[in-house]
């Protein structure tokens, strides 16, 4: 561990940091695919979700909704890691899960699907801020970005991996609510693996800050406000595009479920690639080098879609390049983002979930009227805001 996450951070229990640590990062890992298995289920299952309810898929979309303004308050739930323990906002995480999809497996109904989604959310803003300010705490700053990639990779995994599982539970059983019990079962079993697993790791009382002062600490850090900053317009440039590319796919090449199944499936092994990239490139380029060559070749590969997207095929690469350069930059913006304010690390990234959210926020009321334009005026678009955020990451983010 570098000298200066040293007297800041929250002290390693004295044990093999090897061994154990890697028995820590696939726990943490599952665990996390899990979650996000539960998170992304509902973009592809609303149409299922909302038959099986019988109300509209606006109801259901609703849900999603709901959950995304939750990510304006999670400086006050993720800050919770600051102030007891990165362990103890895992652990709570996995059990608000657990009860919120125990609900509907419960009592499979609309009102029991609006509250899963939302506990789910909360669980993701106490898990997601914990997770990556434990890995501050016990990786060192030179193996940190390998480390967070790994942790990341639990984001692709559950779209390759989490779909096709709930998508054969729903066919198998003809319940859209298949999969609830299933995944609060794998809640439960993960709360107590983690905390068998992971250890002890309460700060000390001089460490222990409140919400309002480490939001101080966090604000009265330049870079750190910049990183903020960076994460809202990188953010944004992505949703500009993500948010419409099913239906522009549809629309310009007739593309039905089945291709855009495949297509799906193109976004889900770029987002695997880019998270593989930045574990095998962060830690050399390092971390601040590495997210400035992320948002300059997303930028690059926005401007490329109107080029490439003259053919069904081509637009298909034109999105695997999109989506690839995205999730190397907002992965390696993760390891950078802990090191900027090491006493206030879950805090800040809390703060960076909700400033994501108004990122997403901000893509989505642009990009469907961009798109109504035409795919130029969506890449173009996209491409600028990149770029604003690159010239705010190379003036303003100092670290290394």
């Amino acid at each position: 561990m570098n000298p200066r996450t040293e007297t800041t951070s929250v002290p390693a229990p004295n044990r093999p940091a090897g061994a154990g640590l890697r028995v820590e990062l696939v726990a943490l890992t599952l665990a996390r695919t899990v979650l996000n298995t539960s998170h992304r289920m509902i973009y592809p299952f609303l149409p299922t979700i909302a038959r099986g309810l019988n109300v509209t898929e606006s109801a259901v979309a609703l849900t999603v909704t709901a959950r995304s303004s939750l990510g304006l308050i999670g400086p006050l739930i993720g800050s919770l890691a600051d102030r007891r323990g990165r362990k103890v906002a895992m652990i709570t995480g996995m059990l608000i899960f657990t009860f919120g999809l125990g609900l509907v497996a419960l009592w499979p109904s609309y009102p029991a699907l609006f509250a899963a989604v939302l506990l789910a959310g909360v669980s993701k803003l106490l898990f997601d801020p914990a997770l990556h300010a434990y890995l501050g705490d016990r990786v060192d700053y030179a193996r940190r970005g390998l480390a967070v990639a790994l942790a990341e990779t639990s984001w692709s995994a559950a779209f390759l991996v989490g779909m096709p599982v709930v998508a054969w539970l729903i066919a198998r059983s003809d319940h859209w609510y298949a999969p609830f019990p299933w995944l609060a079962a794998l809640g439960a079993i993960f709360a107590v693996v983690l905390w068998r697993v992971l250890p002890a790791d309460e700060p000390f009382p001089i460490d222990r800050p409140s919400l309002l002062d480490g939001a101080r600490t966090v604000l009265a850090h330049r870079s750190a406000r910049a990183g903020l900053g960076v994460s809202l317009l990188i953010t944004a440039a992505n949703e500009t595009v993500s948010i419409m590319f099913g239906v522009w796919l549809e629309d310009a090449f007739a593309m039905k479920v089945a291709a855009l199944g495949l297509a799906s499936a193109v976004i889900g092994v770029a987002e695997l690639g880019g998270e593989g990239a930045v574990a095998g490139l962060a830690d050399r380029l390092g971390k601040r080098r590495a997210l400035a060559l992320g948002i300059g070749t997303n930028a690059a590969a926005s401007l490329l879609l109107p080029v490439l997207g003259t053919t069904r095929e081509g637009a298909l690469v034109g999105l695997f390049l999109f989506f690839i350069t995205f999730e190397f930059a907002i992965v390696s913006s993760i390891p950078l983002m802990t090191e900027l304010v090491p006493s206030a690390r879950a805090t800040l990234m809390a703060g960076n979930t909700a400033i994501t959210s108004l990122g997403r926020m901000a893509g989505t009321l642009i990009g469907p009227p961009l798109l109504g334009i035409g795919i130029l005026a969506s890449g173009a678009t996209a491409a600028l805001i990149d770029l604003a955020a690159l010239a705010l990451l190379l003036v303003y983010v100092k670290q290394e």
